[in-house]
């Protein structure tokens, strides 16, 4: 399995590196308190050169989500914008299932759990490819393990648009985690009002 460490679980805003350190993607969505949100993906490219200049670090944009409320976001990517409803449906009751079909042909299904996204083919054999891991915290004699996501060698053909379609899927998660955290929050309120004097 390929590991994928992010330097924090804000999908929105982190550095996805390879198991040696290496950054390989940088996520990037700037604060606005009104209007339209938009993540950009940043990939490394590949060194091509032995100039010195050419060996630092340079990344370009591989894609951006703009996000919206009350409308279907956008997915954009090599000069393509797809609305994604249209890209990666809902399916299940509750719309925790997003089917895609990936570059190579095959389609794929992100399972949205409690607490992690899950990708697997969406065929009769349901094979896991990719896996979010939540950071450990380190017990005694362990070391604290940063969020990654593990993907496999098989879809490794396809990780630019698993890395996008992974941010948009976690960030749906997350946004399911925090509405119930607060209703859970207003429920326990309602149950203990405040005393009056």
């Amino acid at each position: 399995m390929i590991s994928l460490p992010l330097s924090t679980e804000h999908v929105r805003n982190t550095i996805i590196t390879n198991e040696q350190g290496q950054i390989i993607y940088k996520i990037n969505t700037p604060f606005r308190l009104v209007g339209v949100r938009t993540t950009t993906i940043q990939k490394i490219k590949p060194n091509d050169s032995d100039d010195l200049y050419h060996m630092r670090d340079q990344f370009y944009v591989l894609g951006e989500i703009e996000w919206h409320r009350s409308a279907s976001s956008k997915f954009r990517s090599g000069g393509t914008e797809v609305e994604t409803d249209d890209f990666i449906q809902k399916r299940g009751l509750l719309g925790r299932k997003h089917v895609f079909i990936g570059p190579d042909k095959w389609s794929y299904r992100w399972d949205l759990k409690s607490k992690v996204v899950v990708l697997s083919r969406d065929d009769a054999s349901r094979m896991e490819v990719a896996r979010l891991h939540r950071a450990t915290l380190g017990t005694k004699g362990r070391k604290r393990k940063a969020t990654w996501l593990e993907v496999s060698p098989e879809v490794a053909h396809t990780m630019d648009t698993i890395i996008i379609t992974f941010i948009y899927v976690e960030k749906l998660r997350n946004d399911i985690e925090e509405a119930s955290s607060r209703v859970g929050s207003q429920e326990l309120l309602d149950a203990y009002p405040a005393q009056m004097d």
